[in-house]
């Protein structure tokens, strides 16, 4: 059981501060971790055997040790009560470091700043949040690809930890952020990582595969509010989750599609198309039809509709808690 007010006090930090720059992150911990393991153990014989018993073990051992820890720590005497002092620290940095609205919707915001300046600090500025080559991207692929990032983040950065932090507490959430880490390191159907990476790829999609759907319908209800209170010209709820029916599955990933589709259906624009990816092609299927030009505005109705899904699912998860 995790206290409610963790959850509010870690998400305010992140709302205040964002991913903490000079501070020991776990993920970037989780990274090293991976990386250490990948490049001694993906070569030679039986490397999707070796790839799930990597990260099946390491899953694993980030539940349970953060368990044992929070277990540890709910034992140490306190002024406020059991499990009131150390532990409800603890939970709040756990939660504070698992969140990433705020970073994410920074670097969206910075993108197009810098394709405002020039294609190629665009192109920089961009390569910082996708695993796609940028070299030779034009200025709309330049905001495509952060808009399409920012609705695929808000699932595996935002909604996802709190879904996971409301069904497991904080150890499921800090394990959900390692099984996403494991996607997003190894998870490609490239030469290199199709063997080893399978098993983290399928684990991060059943992990995924509630979160995503979630996020886009949070994000079709956010898009209601926003056309109550500000009166944009943006199709009805009803057409969005046709929208989101209809072209939510193309997308390589079973689940990234979703938010994606739901974004570029509160838009009236196309996602997707071919990318490269660690000098290979991909061929990915379009979200949408309209391929028009996107714009500032778009960006700053994108982040609108991604801050209200976010309050909405800590207002579910707040709630969850506070109740169990």
């Amino acid at each position: 059981m995790t206290n409610p007010f963790a959850l509010l006090i870690g998400w305010v930090l992140d709302l205040l501060f964002g991913d903490p720059q000079r501070l020991p992150h776990p993920v970037v911990g989780f990274g090293k971790m991976i990386s250490w393991g990948e490049h001694r153990l993906n070569k030679g014989a039986h490397r999707k055997l070796k790839g799930a018993l990597f990260a099946v073990s390491l899953i694993l051992l980030i539940f349970v040790a953060t368990f044992l820890l929070r277990y540890l720590f709910s034992k140490l005497p306190s002024p406020f009560g059991e499990g009131m002092g150390v532990r409800l620290l603890f939970d709040i940095i756990i939660i504070y470091f698992c969140l990433a609205g705020t970073t994410l919707i920074r670097e969206v915001r910075n993108v197009f700043l810098a394709i405002d300046r020039s294609l190629e600090e665009g192109r920089a500025q961009v390569a910082r949040i996708v695993g796609r080559d940028t070299s030779e991207l034009s200025a709309q692929e330049v905001r495509t690809a952060a808009l399409e990032t920012l609705a695929e983040n808000l699932s595996d950065g935002v909604i996802a930890p709190l879904f996971w932090l409301a069904l497991l507490g904080t150890p499921g959430m800090l394990t959900y952020k390692m099984v996403n880490t494991f996607d997003s390191m190894i998870g490609y159907r490239t030469e290199r990582y199709r063997d080893f990476g399978c098993w983290a790829a399928s684990i991060d999609d059943v992990a995924n595969y509630i979160p995503a759907r979630l996020t886009a319908l949070l994000m079709i209800i956010s898009e209601k509010v926003i056309v109550n209170s500000e009166q944009f010209a943006t199709a009805r709820s009803g057409s969005l989750f046709s929208f989101v029916r209809r072209y939510g599955k193309n997308h390589a990933s079973p689940n990234s599609g979703y938010p994606e589709a739901a974004l570029a259906g509160i838009l009236n624009c196309r996602f997707g198309g071919p990318h490269y990816y660690f000098g290979e092609l991909f061929d990915k299927p379009y979200i949408g039809e309209n391929d028009r030009e996107l714009t500032t505005d778009d960006m700053k109705k994108a982040i609108r509709v991604n801050r209200t899904a976010e309050v909405l699912m800590v207002i579910i998860v707040f709630l969850s808690c506070w109740w169990m």
